[in-house]
């Protein structure tokens, strides 16, 4: 039997930088309003959201991802044909094949960098990241940019009053490489599919082929709905309080810290009251710093993480070298959390 060489890379990971971008078009509720039978009130209280963000035509998934990328490959003071890796994730680029993260890498000028996408909804940046470290401690590549990024839009049935108010698009990129100490924590991930018909596509792709539309649903003016995302808000609400927050003080045990040694907490942006929740359940300190990027940029599930960081870093609410718990979760139901030095 052959004797195989052994994978040989840096020691550890960590994010060297961060860069996001958000689409021109402001939203506020008052559009959201003219579809459904609500409240700015209802949706603040409910939500969070005072805004989204939604993309024009020339605003694709990948021409986001690129600027976001530009950013982060930037702000990591290293070169595009440095990336040897590119992870994109995403439940909204409707082309199936080829991945959009090889349009990425070539559009970047990457120097042929691996690239392919993953699907895991709200987790997506947590999953993508977790990949991003192993294959750099593995030594298939010494730098690996994670994409998160969502034109949500698309995906809106702008007649269901659950979630119509919800939903936005953008796309947040990290780049992760070599570090001489731990950057990235052990993360704490996995799937609970049991739950899966709580968070869904309303019309399988197939379902919607030209032909007999007799059994698909209709919009109010009776034209053919369009797939979108529906969720069932109570138990999904139920589940992130309870069960995340189980998961959050996960990774800092795995971390191998307390809430006190925080800087930082940067969960996925769904509903701000989830949020509120989370940082009562897991007795955050009040020097803690909470990401509440939702009040203005929606739910951009995969993107809503480094959406965050960004900001949060732009804004010097956070600062480099800080300690960070991050933790997203979603469709599937998948949940992924870990925690990070800030780049």
């Amino acid at each position: 039997m052959a004797k195989l060489k052994p994978s040989k890379g840096a020691p550890y990971a960590r994010i060297l930088g961060v860069g996001g971008y958000r689409p021109v078009r402001v939203v506020p509720n008052e559009v959201i309003l003219e579809k459904i039978d609500s409240s700015d009130e209802w949706i603040r209280s409910r939500s969070g959201i005072e805004t989204r963000h939604w993309a024009n035509d020339e605003e694709t998934v990948a021409a986001m991802s690129v600027e976001a990328s530009g950013k982060a490959i930037a702000d990591a003071g290293i070169s595009a044909e440095q990336i040897g890796g590119v992870i994109v994730s995403t439940v909204s680029n409707f082309r199936q094949t080829p991945a959009v993260a090889t349009e990425i890498a070539d559009k970047l000028g990457t120097n042929k960098a691996a690239a392919f996408d993953i699907s895991a909804g709200c987790a997506g940046f947590g999953y993508g990241l977790t990949l991003a470290k192993g294959m750099i401690v593995e030594g298939s590549a010494e730098y690996v940019l994670v994409i998160g990024v969502e034109r949500l839009s698309d995906l809106t049935d702008l007649e269901d009053r659950a979630t119509a108010f919800l939903f936005g698009d953008g796309a947040g990129a990290v780049v992760v490489g070599p570090a001489d100490e731990p950057g990235i924590a052990p993360t704490i991930w996995g799937s609970e599919g049991d739950k899966s018909e709580t968070i869904k596509q309303t019309v399988p792709w197939n379902e919607f082929r030209v032909g007999d539309v007799s059994q698909l649903p209709l919009d109010s003016e009776g034209n053919v709905k369009f797939p979108a995302i529906t969720q069932e808000g109570q138990a999904v609400f139920r589940w992130a309080v309870f069960e995340m927050a189980k998961v959050a003080q996960q990774a800092l045990d795995a971390a191998g810290i307390t809430p006190d040694d925080l800087d930082v907490f940067i969960p996925h942006q769904a509903n701000e009251r989830i949020i509120d929740s989370m940082v009562k359940t897991l007795k955050l300190p009040e020097h803690v710093t909470v990401a509440r990027d939702v009040r203005t940029t929606g739910n951009t599930s995969a993107a809503s993480i480094p959406l965050a960081m960004e900001r949060l870093l732009a804004t010097g609410e956070a600062k480099s070298g800080d300690t960070a718990l991050v933790i997203g979760f979603g469709a599937g139901l998948v949940y992924a959390a870990t925690v990070v030095t800030l780049p």
